[in-house]
């Protein structure tokens, strides 16, 4: 393994959600929450409070409901240590349309930048061991990019993408902690009932 990656994490992830159409995106706790609201509210967007290790498995409820949109989950290496077990039950599922993107900068960012163990466990491997479609590193804006383009096409099964980031800690961009607003606003973009 390498060390930290040298991406803007803000830029990163408004790059990934740039012309992003129909892409419904679930968040993870914490930094990824943050950038996705900073990159521009959505009703689109469904973010996570208070359910670390949960997002990837949310995604591929959404996925699964869902089948004829593109669902990106954006999530940090800490949450998806927590969940790797999550990593095979969407390996099994092989959902078309479900992208798990990571944002990797090697450290728990929400307890105190502790080091993380993606120095040491490599989530590309784990994600293609689980039956992935696709996995791959990204350490690049043209990466960036071509993963954006992509998002929106079906593949032969879920795609993970681990986003090497640097160790900057920009400031919270916080979206509402109201769950039900979050839950009703993102119910109605998809045409159901509130409630």
């Amino acid at each position: 393994m390498t060390g930290p990656g040298t991406l803007a994490r803000r830029d990163a992830v408004a790059a990934l959600l740039a012309d992003r159409e129909h892409l419904l995106v679930v968040t993870g706790l914490g930094s990824p929450t943050y950038d996705v609201h900073a990159a521009g509210d959505h009703d689109g967007n469904f973010y996570l409070w208070g359910a670390m290790g949960g997002a990837a498995l949310v995604g591929l409820g959404l996925a699964q409901a869902q089948p004829g949109r593109p669902v990106l989950v954006i999530t940090g290496d800490g949450e998806q240590l927590m969940g790797l077990g999550a990593l095979a039950t969407i390996g099994v599922a092989r959902p078309r349309n479900l992208t798990l993107a990571v944002l990797d900068n090697q450290q728990y960012g929400e307890t105190g930048m502790q080091a993380s163990h993606t120095a040491a466990i490599d989530l590309v491997k784990v994600a293609e061991a689980c039956g992935f479609a696709a996995a791959r590193a990204v350490r690049s804006m043209d990466e960036i990019a071509a993963a954006r383009r992509s998002l929106a096409e079906p593949s032969a099964g879920p795609r993970l993408l681990v986003i090497r980031i640097s160790q900057e800690n920009p400031p919270r961009s916080l979206p509402s902690r109201d769950a039900v607003h979050v839950k009703n606003r993102f119910r109605a973009h998809l045409g159901l009932p509130q409630g």
